[in-house]
């Protein structure tokens, strides 16, 4: 696990070198009055790339470089004319050939330590009488793609959970433990009759951010976790809407570990509304408007 985890970390930081790159070229690109960006979703599409390498090759009609665009893009080619426009020169070339130089550089990077991480999975699996990828077909899925069924986890995010974790959950008798470990259960500060929330601390950066991005992901999708989200940050606040998120996310990682043969099943959005007690909700409400001294008559609704 220690090997795996200095394999992750290297990844995770190389991915964030990478990125730095990639704004670096776009700042690059926008210095030339270039506005790639603003018509495709990100730099790394393959039509963003076959555009910059015509412009550093010497290209400079917008037109020409406006049909180099695949897919979907070529539906935009009016407003990547209108991008292409620009005083793109032979230094920003240069430049540019350097910026995208690093960023092939780092990617075969991290698609090396991919497959690394891969691989002393799948041994750790074995090791643990877990299941591997050799026989995943039929027994059963790995632990990263039964991890990697929870909304907002990718396949990379539960190897990095799994790094800092490890897969083995006996160093963790409860979930709670597990969760006061990572530092996403905030403490109670109690001075006298006033009680306030405290702050959660500051834990494993890389299984923080790795869970982090995970809760902003599913806080975006029509699940349960994407409606626990929505009711926690109308009262909450974003920011501790999304650490309630990554610690219910790490609680289902903990039994998921915790029974190998565990799958993820997703309550759905519906989870709250479907459980209410529709008996005790009518009496509250009828009790609150006699308070209010109406008299109330039910009749069912045609």
């Amino acid at each position: 696990i220690r090997r795996l985890r200095d394999y992750t970390r290297l990844r995770v930081d190389l991915t964030r070198e990478r990125t730095r790159y990639w704004q670096r070229l776009e700042k690059l690109l926008e210095d030339a009055l270039i506005k790639v960006s603003t018509v495709a979703s990100t730099l790394d599409t393959r039509s963003a790339r076959d555009m910059i390498e015509a412009l550093i090759a010497g290209e400079r009609d917008p037109r020409r470089l406006a049909d180099l665009a695949r897919g979907r893009m070529k539906t935009k080619r009016p407003a990547l004319i209108k991008a292409l426009h620009g005083r793109f020169d032979d230094h920003h070339g240069e430049l540019a050939r350097i910026l995208l130089d690093q960023i092939d550089t780092l990617s075969g990077q991290i698609g090396t330590l991919t497959t690394r991480i891969d691989h002393l999975l799948a041994q750790a699996d074995a090791d643990g009488g877990a299941v591997t990828d050799e026989t995943a077909a039929t027994t059963g899925p790995t632990t990263v793609e039964r991890l990697a069924e929870i909304p907002g986890i990718g396949r990379a995010g539960a190897q990095s959970i799994l790094a800092e974790i490890g897969l083995a959950m006996t160093q963790f008798p409860t979930a709670a433990h597990l969760v006061s470990w990572a530092k996403l259960c905030p403490r109670t500060v109690q001075s006298g009759p006033v009680t306030r929330g405290g702050k959660t601390g500051k834990g494993n950066p890389y299984l923080k951010g790795a869970l982090g991005e995970a809760a902003a992901v599913a806080a975006k999708t029509d699940t349960f976790l994407g409606e626990r989200y929505r009711r926690l940050v109308k009262h909450r606040g974003k920011l501790k809407a999304l650490v309630a998120v990554a610690r219910s996310i790490l609680v289902i990682i903990w039994h998921l570990l915790t029974d190998p043969f565990a799958r993820f099943c997703d309550l759905g959005a519906d989870y709250h509304t479907s459980r209410i007690n529709t008996e005790r909700r009518m009496r509250n409400h009828i009790a609150q408007l006699t308070a209010m001294g109406y008299h109330v008559t039910l009749e069912p609704a045609a």
